[in-house]
């Protein structure tokens, strides 16, 4: 597995004011959607790409497209949804799907409640949306259950992720031979007892959207 964090002055800026306790959600979700767009312009250098020549005004040009099947993005709902808007920007043609996950605070692992996702995702480049990488649990869970429907190679693209989060995910596909990425605007120093990340940003989803 193989994880990179975006060295950019735009995306630490950015990180720093969703850092922010007195960042409001209107504010956090425009940051947020900025800021998936530059993860995304780093995450999205191995997709694939077919070779193709246009007619311009004045002379044919030797050019590229993104090859078919088209990428697939996935939020891990609610708070990657937070996310998809800044991504689809950068990938207009790819399609999405949706998976529904929670974790039990008390075990800390991860359930599933809700799938939209193509039963057969054969040749499939994948692109998971998910805020915060932390115990990994999530993440991982959402990463297998994409590799068991045929996935080819998957792609995570998190706001921020603790050092355990990677690690646990680095463990869990050793030896898989499975192309996973995670590309991240931080990587922050451990979890607290509670598994979550320190100093972090909070809780994503209710930043993004409101306690409910």
């Amino acid at each position: 597995m193989e994880s990179l964090v975006v060295d950019h002055p735009l995306v630490a800026h950015k990180l720093t004011t969703l850092r922010d306790v007195r960042t409001d959600s209107p504010t956090f979700r425009r940051l947020a959607d900025e800021l998936v767009t530059l993860l995304a312009y780093e995450a999205t250098r191995d997709v694939r790409i077919t070779d193709v020549t246009v007619q311009t005004p004045l002379a044919p040009a030797h050019g590229i497209r993104l090859s078919r099947p088209a990428p697939l993005v996935v939020p891990i709902l609610r708070a990657g949804l937070g996310m998809l808007d800044g991504m689809m920007r950068l990938l207009p043609t790819a399609e999405v799907g949706f998976l529904g996950m929670i974790r039990d605070e008390s075990t800390l692992e991860a359930q599933t409640y809700a799938t939209r996702l193509p039963e057969d995702l054969s040749g499939r480049q994948c692109y998971v949306l998910d805020p915060m990488l932390a115990t990994g649990g999530t993440l991982g869970a959402a990463i297998q259950f994409l590799f068991d429907r045929g996935a080819e190679d998957v792609t995570a693209l998190c706001l921020l992720a603790a050092p355990e989060g990677v690690a646990y995910l680095d463990k869990m596909f050793q030896g898989s031979g499975k192309p996973i990425r995670v590309v991240t605007a931080g990587m922050d120093e451990r979890l607290n007892e509670n598994g979550y990340i320190v100093p972090g940003l909070g809780d994503a989803g209710d930043r993004l959207y409101g306690v409910v």
